[in-house]
Order: C-alpha cells, then structure tokens, then sequence
C-alpha cells in the first residue's frame, strides 16, 4: 500500500504465509537447474506499451496508436513479490515508455523495497517532472539507476529518430535529474545507427561534463518499425573501423571511454577471451505488458515464450517453460558448430555466431550468425593484422 509517498509492506517473503508456498520459489529454481539453466537473475518488465513517442526505431512498436491498458498495479505488485521469492537480483523496468504508466513511481517505489540489490528505470526522460524529483530522491536506493535513451550528442541525431523536439526534451529532462542531485545515477544508452555512429566520443564528452555514471551503446536491430523504413539503418563495417581509428589516435576519447563507455565493438577490438558457455537462459528474462514471458531480454520467438504469466504467476511460467528454454540452450551450444561464418573467422572462439536472439530478431532463424556478424568479422581481422610482426 502506498501512503503519503511512502510504501507500507511486511516484505515479499511474510506476505506469502505457509510453508509450501514458500517452497515453490526453491523448486522452481532447482528444476531450471536441473536443465542446465541458470535461474532468474535480472527481469525487464515492461509495465505498458504506451510511449509518448513513435520512435521509428522501435523493436517492440510501442507509442500513442499502439497503447493499451497499463499493467494493473496490483499484478505489478505481486509479480515482483514472486521474482524477490525467486531470489532475483535486480529489475528493470521499461515500456513503452514506463512514465506513461499512471503508477510508475508506485511501481519504482515497490521495486526498490522488495530487497532486489538493482533496480533501472529506461525511460526518455521527456515526461520527467519537477514534482517528481523529491520522490525519487527520497528513495535513497544505493542500486537504483536512471537510464536515459540518447541517440545522439546533437538534436539532428537524436530527432531522426525521435522526432522533432525529442532531443532538447529529453537533455531537460537529464538537466533535471542532475540539478536535483542524481546525476551520479543516470546512465544513457545510445542505439547504433548508420547516421549517428560518430557521434559516440562527444556523447562520451556530454555526459561526462554533466557528471553522469555511464554510457552504453548497442547496435539497432533491423526488427519492429526499423524494419519497415528508410530513414534508419545499422552502422556499416568501414564506420565501426574507422570509430577503432579514432579510439587509437584521439586520446580524450579513449580516456572518457575507459571513464565510463562500454561500447561493443570498442571490447571486440581488445578482447580475446574464448567464449565458455551458450546463451545463459533464462537469467535475463523478458516480460510484456500483455503477460508473455521470454527467456532472454532480445530473444522474442514466440514459441519458446510462456504467455498469460500475471494469471499464472511466474513460478508456474517457470515451470511450464523450463524444457522450452532447456531445448533452446542445446540450439545455442551448438550454432557455432555448424554456421558456415564461423569456420573460417578469426573470432570463431570468442562469439560462436553471436546473439542468438539477434538471430532471430534479425532473419527469424535461430541458427543463422546475428546480424553483427561482417562487423565482428572485419573487427577480428584489423586486430590480427594489427598483431602481425612488422618485417
């Protein structure tokens, strides 16, 4: 219950009474590890499909036309009970756009008192208002993160995708969070397009000088609405080569990175570690506004999903989904072995044809190379080159 801003509860573990009910949480687990998979540890829970935006880049094709009911409170509330029994360790928790849920600082008040060690909020920043800083600063939750999405360190690169605006309303929004004293947890993501690669070091620049905690990328995925419009695209091989030529010889860029970036391509150019293991689900697990459980944040194939979970709780989902995702992993341990991509790459042994979600998200085959592939590949060469002796 939520009274005078704050959150009256007896904690998730008193609420459900009876020894058999606080056994299920265990066996569930114990099942899923049974099948080789690793147990539940960060959930996204996207808690509407509305969004203020209609993003022409957006996986799951969220905004005003596709908006239905937000998640009831009560099943939010209860979901989240479930997943502290479970023994989760953090949530994430998105949309659509999750400001545009009515409750949403109900919900991130709930998050953060069910004893989950995480807690993200993924939002646009444009629906933030001054009301809302003294609340959210009242939650004084050492792991609770702000995650801002920002495609650009300029309006044009930003609003290509977002829209007219979206880009000065979103930097008020950051301008708000670091003026109420929470600069220190806000972190923003930027999707990796065609027309704003370059922009990375003077985001990397932007953030740093408002005092914010990080900056993650990742490469857009050619599903949802991106998949039915011109005006976006991936980033290209020779973009991401020539991003490595500047890391080499622009020394704030590489000194901000080491700061607080983690950009992909950037950790392939370094890394040499051998991949030791397939896909680890269901440890990211991903749940709609509608109830359909999938058993990783980017793996969205419909059957390996559980639908109807806040009927059936997730324990149950659990149960019922566990030889789906147990079938799944013996898919992923075993693409690297046959994808012609990898047989002759550099990198075989540290990517084993990469995502599997991306995989399929990308072509709708579970056993195809993602669709990072030729970058990987291109990346993985320049570095052998690179460590060739000189004659």
């Amino acid at each position: 219950m939520v009274a005078g801003g704050t959150i009256q509860m007896t904690g998730p573990r008193s609420v459900r009474a009876g020894e058999k009910m606080l056994r299920e949480p265990a066996e569930a687990v114990q099942s899923l590890v049974e099948e080789g998979l690793r147990p539940p540890r960060f959930l996204t829970l996207a808690v509407t499909d509305g969004c203020n935006l209609d993003c022409c880049h957006c996986w799951v094709r969220a905004g005003k036309a596709s908006c239905h009911s937000p998640v009831p409170l009560q099943n939010i509330r209860r979901l989240m009970e479930e997943f502290a029994a479970l023994g989760g360790h953090g949530i994430r928790i998105t949309g659509g756009e999750p400001l545009c849920h009515p409750h949403w600082l109900d919900i991130l008040q709930h998050a953060c008192a069910y004893g989950f060690k995480e807690v993200a909020l993924q939002t646009n920043a444009m629906l933030l208002k001054d009301v809302h800083l003294p609340v959210l600063r009242e939650l004084d939750f050492p792991g609770l993160s702000i995650q801002v999405s920002l495609d650009g360190a300029t309006p044009r690169a930003h609003d290509t995708v977002r829209g007219e605006g979206a880009y000065s309303a979103a930097r008020e929004g950051i301008a708000r969070l670091v003026q109420a004293g929470l600069a220190a947890r806000v972190s923003l993501f930027f999707t990796e397009m065609r027309h704003n690669l370059e922009e990375i070091p003077e985001l990397l620049d932007l953030a740093d000088r408002s005092g914010l905690a990080s900056v993650a990328t990742g490469t857009m995925v050619l599903c949802g609405r991106a998949s039915e419009t011109s005006l976006v695209a991936p980033p290209g091989v020779e973009q991401y080569l020539a991003l490595l030529e500047r890391y080499e010889s622009d020394a704030r860029f590489r000194e901000l990175y080491k700061k607080i970036g983690t950009v992909a391509a950037l950790e392939w150019r370094a890394g040499d570690a051998v991949r030791q293991d397939c896909c680890s689900f269901i440890e990211n697990p991903y749940l709609t506004p509608s109830g359909r459980l999938y058993p990783c944040l980017m793996c969205h194939a419909d059957e390996f999903s559980v639908s109807g979970v806040f009927e059936k709780g997730l324990v149950a989902a659990l149960a019922e989904g566990c030889p789906l995702w147990s079938s799944l992993r013996r898919i992923s341990c075993s693409r690297s072995e046959g994808l012609p991509e990898c047989r002759d790459c550099p990198g075989r042994q540290s990517c084993a044809g990469g995502c599997m979600g991306r995989a399929w998200a990308s072509c709708g085959n579970l056993r195809a190379a993602d669709d990072r592939c030729r970058v990987r590949r291109g990346i993985y060469q320049q570095r052998c080159k690179s460590q060739e002796p000189s004659s």
